[in-house]
C-alpha cells in the first residue's frame, strides 16, 4: 500500500463505514431537492417573483442566493448524514462541474450587445471563465494525487471560485439601477435582465449551486487537514517533487555505476 492510499484510507474510514449504510438514500435525497429547488426557481421566475420595483435594490435575487446557501450550510452542520455526504462526494466530480463556468463567456457577449452593463459582465464573466478554464487542471491534480485536496493551491482555487460569485452579486446589485451614482456612469444598461427567465436562474440556482460545490472542496480540505495537521498538506504538496527527486537520484546512481 502507498502513501497516498494508506493516508487517504486512515483519514476516510470513519466517514467511509457511515457511507456505506446511508449513502444511497441521502443521494437520492439530495437529487430529488436539486430538482424541487430547480423547478421551484423556475416556477417562480415563470411568475416574475425576481423581478424587483423600479429603483430598488434587486432583494428577490439576494434571497435566491442566500437562503439555499444557508440551508446547505445548516444541513451540514445539523444533519451527520448529510455531512457523511459531502464529505464523502468525490472532488474530481465536484470539481469537474466547475469547467461549465466558462460559459461566462456569455455575460461577454451580452455586454458586447448592449444587454447587460459592463461593471457587472466583464468581472462576471472573466472570473467564472478563469475558474472554468482552471477546473481541468484541478481535476488532473486530483487524479494524479488525491492529497492534493488537503493543499493550498487547492484550497485557494476554491476560496477564488466563490469570490467570483461575490464580486459578481455585489456588481449585479449596484448595476441594477436602485443607486443613481452609479446609474450615471451604465446609462440606461442594468442587471434586471438577469431577473426574468432564461438569464434568472444563473443567480437563483447556479450560483448557489456552484458555491455549494466549492464548499464541499472547502469542507473536504478542512477534514483532511484536522485529521492529519500539517503532514498531509506537506505530502499533497511535496510527494510529487520527492517522487521526482528520488527518481533522479536514482537515475545518478544507477548512470554512476556503470
Amino acid at each position: 500500500m502507498n502513501m497516498k492510499t494508506e493516508t487517504m484510507g486512515t483519514i476516510t474510514g470513519d466517514a467511509a463505514s457511515e457511507l456505506g449504510n446511508g449513502r444511497p438514500n441521502v443521494r437520492s435525497g439530495v437529487f430529488v431537492a436539486l430538482a424541487v429547488w430547480f423547478g421551484l426557481v423556475f416556477f417562480l421566475a415563470s411568475q416574475g417573483a425576481f423581478v424587483g420595483s423600479v429603483g430598488s435594490p434587486p432583494l428577490p435575487i439576494f434571497f435566491g442566493v442566500a437562503i439555499p446557501l444557508a440551508l446547505f450550510v445548516a444541513m451540514y452542520f445539523g444533519l451527520k448524514s448529510f455531512r457523511d455526504f459531502i464529505v464523502g462526494a468525490d472532488l474530481r466530480f465536484v470539481a469537474a462541474i466547475q469547467a461549465w463556468r466558462w460559459a461566462g463567456l456569455g455575460f461577454l457577449s451580452l455586454y458586447a450587445n448592449g444587454i447587460l452593463p459592463g461593471l457587472f459582465a466583464l468581472p462576471a464573466g472573466l472570473g467564472d471563465m478563469a475558474i472554468g478554464f482552471s477546473a481541468p487542471w484541478i481535476v488532473l491534480s486530483l487524479v494524479r494525487n488525491p492529497l492534493f485536496a488537503a493543499s493550498r493551491r487547492f484550497v485557494i482555487w476554491n476560496i477564488l471560485g466563490i469570490i467570483d460569485f461575490v464580486i459578481a452579486v455585489s456588481t449585479a446589485t449596484l448595476s441594477s439601477g436602485a443607486f443613481p451614482g452609479i446609474s450615471g456612469l451604465i446609462g440606461n444598461v442594468t442587471t434586471s435582465p438577469m431577473t426574468r427567465l432564461p438569464l434568472v436562474l444563473i443567480p437563483a440556482f447556479m450560483v448557489p449551486f456552484f458555491t455549494m460545490l466549492h464548499l464541499t472542496a472547502l469542507f473536504q480540505a478542512r477534514q483532511l487537514a484536522h485529521a492529519h495537521p500539517g503532514s498531509v498538506r506537506r505530502n499533497a504538496e511535496g510527494l510529487n517533487s520527492v517522487k521526482g527527486f528520488a527518481s533522479r537520484g536514482s537515475s545518478y546512481v544507477e548512470n554512476r555505476s556503470r
